[in-house]
């Protein structure tokens, strides 16, 4: 429960530390995110929702969070194209 508000709190600071140089709000919002996908089923259910309505952007974020599910597929793929 503590990482889940942990990860909220990480997601609201996200958009107001913005307007600061360097690409802190980035990393802020990619660390709250994960957060509250690995706390909350809720989350994950929305959150395979959207990566199948957005596959590029599904793609693109699984690759930034290093997601061990992104991993294996990709190289499920893989092994499908060698064959």
């Amino acid at each position: 429960m503590t990482q889940l508000v942990a990860g909220v709190a990480l997601m609201v600071v996200a958009p107001i530390t913005a307007p600061l140089p360097g690409p802190a709000a980035t990393f802020l919002f990619a660390g709250g995110l994960v957060l509250v996908l690995r706390n909350s089923h809720y989350a994950r259910v929305r959150f395979a929702r959207a990566k199948r309505r957005f596959p590029k952007i599904g793609a693109l974020l699984d690759r930034v969070m290093r997601r061990p599910s992104a991993l294996r597929r990709r190289e499920r793929d893989a092994a499908r194209v060698d064959l």
